[in-house]
């Protein structure tokens, strides 16, 4: 029997419908080997949370590019805490100010990758972080 893959769901919550960089990250961890889930765009926190947890994901990347992640980031941690699955790791990505890492760090999130981040640093942070949930 082989050992379970990393399920990882891309999501782009909000009104924000730029999704080449969340589409190359999906594409990215596929080819990494990673099982990955695109949401597509304009998902809510309520759609978002609810789908890691049908999906039963280890982990979730939202990319935000509208400025609205300061809400819509720790609405989706909050959320998985509420309904008992604070278990799915949570991180960011997109135009992100360094003044707001904080901020979303303190909500939950465990990892913030900006543009410039490299795609290697991403699946290596993925791959050292992240183990399949049983």
């Amino acid at each position: 029997m082989s050992e379970r893959k990393i399920r990882i769901m891309v999501a782009k919550p909000g009104l924000d419908g730029h999704d080449r960089g969340a589409r190359i990250l999906a594409r990215c961890f596929r080819d990494a080997g990673f099982e990955v889930i695109y949401t597509g765009c304009h998902q809510t926190p309520e759609q978002i949370a609810a789908t890691a947890i049908q999906e039963d994901v280890d982990l979730v990347g939202l990319s935000c590019l509208s400025g609205a992640h300061r809400v819509l980031f720790p609405r989706v941690v909050q959320l998985l805490r509420e309904k008992n699955a604070s278990d799915i790791t949570v991180i960011g990505g997109g135009i992100i100010p360094e003044q707001d890492f904080q901020i979303l760090y303190d909500a939950g999130l465990k990892a913030i990758f900006i543009p410039g981040a490299s795609l290697d640093s991403i699946v290596d942070w993925v791959r050292t972080n992240i183990q399949p949930r049983d």
